[in-house]
């Protein structure tokens, strides 16, 4: 039996949810991820976007990051309950609302993208798109935004995985290796 059809046997019904900072590779591994698995595809960011035919930068400046926070959730809500077997990157902040990690916990594994502070500096260093690093300092906002995220990532995480080290296919060929532990 392949370990993409035990994995499927074993999870059958459930999503496997990507948590992390911004800047972890969670679209990018969850992509790959998503085709060595066979299932479908979700960026909870992309999607919101999709929906408003806005940018999220649009969308925090007209309607701050509660606005954005309530999209957030709501699109979490929609993918989750209109499909199964969904590989769904979500945003760095979606773990602050309690009935999100809810969400996460009910409908499937919840997959911790792991990555050191001085890694994300180098990642987002030169970001435009991210609301949150438009600032004068980057590293104090990333310290902060770990700080305070880091807990609830670990939460809600069924793995804690470090998303470092190689090309996006070998790591995404890592984690899929880690799947068969949960």
């Amino acid at each position: 039996m392949t370990i993409c059809r035990y994995l499927d046997s074993v999870m059958s019904e459930q999503h496997i949810f990507l948590v992390g900072p911004m800047g972890a590779g969670k679209t990018t591994i969850g992509r790959q991820l998503a085709k060595l698995l066979e299932r479908p595809f979700f960026d909870i960011d992309a999607e919101i976007e999709a929906r408003c035919g806005a940018d999220i930068q649009w969308i925090f400046d007209r309607e701050g990051e509660e606005g954005f926070r309530r999209r957030e959730s709501q699109v979490l809500e929609d993918i989750v309950t209109a499909n199964h077997n969904a590989v769904i990157a979500t945003g760095g902040g979606l773990v602050l609302a309690a009935a999100n990690r809810r969400l996460l916990n009910t409908y499937g594994k919840t997959l911790y993208l792991s990555v050191t502070a001085e890694q994300l500096y180098r990642r987002m260093r030169k970001d435009k798109k991210r609301p949150l690093l438009q600032v004068e300092n980057r590293r104090q906002v990333i310290d902060q935004l770990l700080e305070k995220r880091d807990p609830l990532y670990r939460e809600v995480a069924d793995l804690v995985f470090p998303a470092t080290g190689g090309q996006v296919l070998a790591v995404a060929k890592r984690l899929l290796d880690a799947l068969e532990t949960l």
